[in-house]
């Protein structure tokens, strides 16, 4: 019983975070289409993966991609990195690596194992 309240209440979290990142990820694209100084600053990078399965890799990677301003574009052949696009990495592509890694993933990992 306390598993399974466990497993809701990380979907709950993950829906939750989510929806808070939809938001505030549109908010952030459409300013920048708007206003006229230009603040996106794309980079592809690479974000290593603690999802193994096929479910935590699948749901990771569309999460991301649903999120405005992000992307995936593969998984490597071994199923250990993410390509990922990123409309405003710019200079810190570790914050923003860090930033899917410990938000996202995390959170997706929390509620599928």
């Amino acid at each position: 019983m306390m598993r399974v309240l466990r497993r809701l209440l990380a979907v709950i979290g993950l829906l939750a975070y989510f929806l808070y990142d939809l938001v505030v990820s549109s908010v952030r694209v459409a300013w920048d289409v708007v206003t006229p100084r230009l603040m996106a600053r794309p980079r592809l990078m690479e974000m290593p993966l603690d999802a193994r399965t096929d479910a935590e890799i699948l749901m990771t990677a569309n999460l991301i991609s649903l999120t405005p301003g992000t992307l995936s574009m593969d998984v490597s052949e071994n199923r250990n990195t993410l390509l990922v696009h990123a409309m405003f990495a710019g200079q810190d592509a570790d914050a923003t690596r860090t930033a899917l890694k410990t938000g996202m993933e995390r959170r997706v990992l929390e509620a599928l194992r």
